[in-house]
């Protein structure tokens, strides 16, 4: 396994997946993981110094995206799975789901970050934490949001309204 040092806003993303995987994992809501003792966000577990105790603190952008994704699960989930071909969002290998609710909610809900970035760094935190087809994949369906998006696409108004007509 290859170590990753994640600093920044990289950081802060590595550590808002993991509070999302940790909260579905647990079957919590982010607000309810950090009200607890959670054991993952607080450092990179990919990073040798995390096993000599070394911990970085919470990152308050990493909270910021945990949370506004977290509320937002069942819209993002509606845009992923517009946007999936051949996998449901259930069918997806858990921290790919949650690295797409992460990323996508960056990409729809926070102005300041271009979506080039937000995906390049989403690929990039699947090499570190997926399977190894999970870049490819995070790409490509990040890309198809991408144009919708940059097209003037609502997507989350498209996702929703459509899921509810196959409801």
């Amino acid at each position: 396994m290859s170590t990753h040092k994640f600093a920044g806003r990289t950081l802060a993303r590595s550590q808002a997946l993991q509070l999302l995987f940790q909260a579905e994992a647990l079957g919590q809501t982010v607000s309810e993981v950090l009200r607890g003792p959670y054991a993952i966000g607080q450092c990179d577990p990919l990073d040798a110094s995390a096993s000599s105790g070394e911990s970085e603190p919470l990152d308050e952008y990493a909270e910021y995206l945990a949370l506004g994704a977290d509320g937002m699960r069942a819209e993002l989930d509606a845009v992923i799975s517009r946007a999936s071909t051949n996998w449901t969002v259930a069918r997806m290998p858990a921290v790919d789901r949650n690295l797409l609710r992460l990323a996508l909610y960056e990409m729809i809900f926070v102005d300041e970050v271009a979506i080039a970035i937000t995906i390049d760094e989403s690929v990039e935190l699947a090499k570190a934490y997926g399977t190894d087809e999970s870049s490819r994949f995070v790409n490509g369906l990040l890309g198809r949001v991408a144009t919708d998006i940059e097209n003037g696409v609502d997507v989350v108004d498209v996702a929703c309204a459509q899921q509810g007509a196959e409801d």
